[in-house]
């Protein structure tokens, strides 16, 4: 891949979460490995859908998953979530993957997007209804 790639911007909204990428989630080769970044990109996703399902949800499906740029050690990776979708027992979000990398002439490039649905469960961890929107 060549290292010209377009800069972006972060949306203009707070991230879900923000993390530094460390050199504990890289491969010997210096790149973020793909399953630490689908790790935090569940955590992302499961917050917003929590909240809206006032209590537990449990990841059912990732729906898509699309890796646009690698990350690198020594990035800030943000990651922004959207709800897109609410069903009886399923809460569909997106989320937006960002990394703001070389401090001395700050670049961002968005690297990650993927689509995930988490399903509302009660303590029993079966599928519980969705409370309606206040």
């Amino acid at each position: 891949m060549s290292e010209h790639h377009a800069t972006t911007t972060l949306p203009q909204r707070e991230p879900t979460i923000r993390v530094a990428a460390m050199p504990s989630n890289a491969s010997y080769t210096g790149d973020i490995f793909g399953g630490w970044v689908m790790g935090q990109v569940d955590i992302a996703g499961s917050i917003p859908a929590l909240h809206r399902a006032k209590g537990r949800v449990a990841t059912v499906a990732v729906n898509s998953f699309v890796f646009k740029q690698p990350i690198f050690v020594g990035d800030v990776v943000s990651f922004y979530t959207r709800i897109v979708k609410v069903g009886n027992t399923s809460i569909t979000v997106e989320v937006e993957v960002y990394s703001q990398r070389d401090p001395a002439k700050p670049t961002c490039v968005k690297v990650t997007e993927a689509t995930l649905t988490y399903v509302a469960v009660g303590e029993d961890r079966k599928p519980r209804l969705v409370p309606p929107e206040e």
